[in-house]
């Protein structure tokens, strides 16, 4: 683990933020997770706020605050001797992926096969405006912006009306993001997802249902064979460090 004072950056790949104006417990956090995410950190090394606390040259309080923060975003969880880095199995990867694409797709599909079913417009609208901010102004990549991705996500489920659905596509991709946040580290991925995001709203909206189940479905996953070849790598960078 290399987050003590002067630590180089990785060479490619890099996630690392800014600290200028950012809170003490915000700057442990930002370099812990980089860590993470770069595969710095063993998924066998335990992670305990003394130790953590002696590497950032700061008391356990900061610590606590960034550990409780990766530990809602995925990325750790707790062990009886402190907390460890999140490596799902590559079984359990793809079982979640295949139930994330049904959550996905199932959104568009009921109002296909209901014409009741109407997706919540205002909703859709606010966020599409949203989306084609980013498309004039890309961001730069960032594992964050898998957070940004979710609550696209959760806000296309939610339009078409069932929250039961919604709820059950949070929780999954809950327990893949601290994977999926490696598909954000290139500017290609970034505005990739961006024009899709853009093209599958305006679909929706136009009442295009069947091609925007196509580009949705195309967008989560088409071939999961793909996805879960950029799992694997992502998953093999962090297994490289134990």
């Amino acid at each position: 683990m290399s987050t003590g004072p002067g630590s180089e950056p990785a060479a490619r790949e890099t996630t690392s933020t800014p600290t200028d104006g950012l809170s003490l417990r915000e700057i442990v956090y930002h370099r812990l997770r980089d860590e993470i995410l770069n595969g710095r950190i063993s998924p066998r090394e335990r992670l305990t706020e003394p130790k953590l606390g002696k590497t950032f040259e700061v008391s356990r309080t900061p610590v606590r605050e960034a550990l409780s923060r990766l530990l809602s975003d995925g990325l750790i969880e707790r062990t009886d001797f402190g907390y460890a880095v999140v490596v799902p199995s590559l079984e359990d990867l793809r079982n979640l992926y295949e139930l994330r694409i049904t959550l996905e797709l199932r959104g568009i599909q009921r109002a296909i096969e209901n014409p009741s079913v109407v997706h919540d417009e205002a909703a859709l609208r606010t966020e599409l405006e949203f989306w084609v901010g980013l498309r004039d102004d890309p961001p730069a990549p960032d594992p964050s912006f898998v957070l940004l991705d979710e609550r696209y996500h959760q806000v296309l489920s939610a339009s078409s009306g069932n929250a039961q659905l919604t709820e059950a596509l949070v929780a999954v991709n809950q327990k893949i993001r601290a994977v999926r946040m490696h598909d954000f580290v290139e500017t290609s991925r970034i505005a990739t997802t961006i024009d899709e995001h853009v093209e599958i709203i305006e679909l929706v909206l136009a009442r295009r249902l069947p091609e925007a189940l196509t580009a949705l479905h195309k967008h989560v996953g088409e071939s999961l064979e793909v996805v879960m070849e950029r799992a694997t790598s992502a998953m093999t960078r962090m297994a490289l460090a134990g």
